[in-house]
């Protein structure tokens, strides 16, 4: 069983791919080529905002975000402990300090209820994470920003890409919204990937010219960039892979309601979408108290299962500067301890995700 299964997805889309890769082979623009305007249109449209770019990487958007935003050493920028380390590192490796709040026990993505209490007058942004699939609470996010001098908010949404809050799509909802389109994600190219999204003119041609060392026109570089560009190869594929993106997404969603209705009577605890919220079900993942002992138990079976983030951002020895204790985060903790990541991908069949659920509640019943 395929734990994130691309095969399948190339299998339906791949004679559109070939010709969409041949086409960039025959005019050989590979950086920066026409496929690159067309994704970039098709993907603004899609979120709903005025301004997409493209670019290297979902960890170089949070970068080119925060530059943009002029973030520097003796900044603070506000995230969560829970999530892969790119977002707290690229606030480090640009000189500021990751601080970080706790999650909420429902969604375990930020907890707005304790955000208001960590911005200080050094905090420059807020940047919550799309975990799993599904949004922060960024109505009330937004709301405590605009509250705290109009904080810019960076959406992590590189989970979270296709999902909506309040009906308006991930991406679009804060200053400026950052994704990933690495081949693990929802829409996932075939290397590394990402995009940034934003309303704000400024902000665009600020992170635009960032993504090209920092020139504004031929042999004048007035502010500092990076080699930031999306491939036009990745951008082609990219094309293909929105076309069907859509149904891949109600795909996931079925796939994650069986998971549900499977395992409904085992003592796990299972995801739960938000208030507002819809979700991709990026990862479908179980809380067990017994987990390292499930993962054996599907592994026995042929079924493949992953912790993610089972050491949190604020444990991790980079981050030891920080003072960050034990303890200090308790939802974030509890989640990295007992959280499982089962198969999930739009091609999973009824027949194994009906035996993934067996194994559940069998050992977990």
């Amino acid at each position: 069983m395929e734990f994130i299964d691309l095969k399948s997805q190339q299998a339906r889309i791949k004679a559109k791919i070939d010709q969409r890769i041949q086409d960039v082979l025959c005019h050989g623009r590979y950086v920066m080529g026409p496929e690159l305007d067309e994704l970039e249109e098709r993907l603004k449209n899609y979120v709903g905002t005025r301004h997409c770019i493209g670019a290297s990487s979902g960890t170089d958007t949070l970068l080119i975000a925060m530059m943009a935003l002029g973030i520097g050493p003796g900044d603070e920028v506000i995230t969560v402990p829970f999530t892969w380390i790119s977002t707290a590192e690229m606030i480090a490796l640009i000189g500021a300090t990751p601080v970080f709040v706790d999650i909420d026990e429902t969604t375990w993505n930020m907890d707005v209820s304790k955000l208001e209490s960590v911005i200080t007058e050094k905090t420059k942004a807020i940047m919550p994470v799309g975990i799993f699939g599904q949004t922060a609470d960024m109505t009330g996010i937004n709301e405590i920003a605009s509250r705290n001098g109009n904080l810019p908010v960076i959406e992590d949404a590189a989970q979270s890409f296709g999902a909506t809050h309040h009906g308006k799509k991930s991406g679009g909802l804060s200053t400026i919204g950052s994704t990933s389109f690495f081949p693990s994600k929802p829409l996932g190219c075939y290397g590394d990937g990402g995009g940034l999204f934003t309303n704000d003119d400024e902000l665009a041609e600020r992170m635009r010219h960032i993504r090209v060392h920092g020139q504004t026109e031929r042999h004048h570089h007035p502010i500092l960039g990076i080699n930031g560009r999306l491939d036009t190869l990745q951008a082609a594929i990219l094309l293909e892979k929105l076309e069907i993106f859509d149904d891949e997404i109600l795909r996931r969603q079925k796939v994650a309601q069986a998971y549900g209705d499977g395992i409904r009577d085992s003592s796990v605890t299972v995801p739960r979408v938000g208030p507002g919220n819809t979700s991709v079900f990026a990862q479908y993942t179980i809380l067990s108290s017994n987990r390292d002992a499930l993962a054996a138990s599907l592994k026995e079976a042929g079924i493949p299962s992953v912790s993610y983030y089972a050491v949190p951002l604020h444990l991790q020895p980079v981050f030891d500067g920080l003072g960050c204790k034990k303890g200090q985060f308790p939802v974030t903790e509890d989640v990295a301890s007992r959280g499982l990541s089962l198969p999930m991908n739009p091609y999973l069949s009824g027949e194994e995700v009906a035996a993934v659920c067996d194994v559940i509640v069998s050992a977990e019943g």
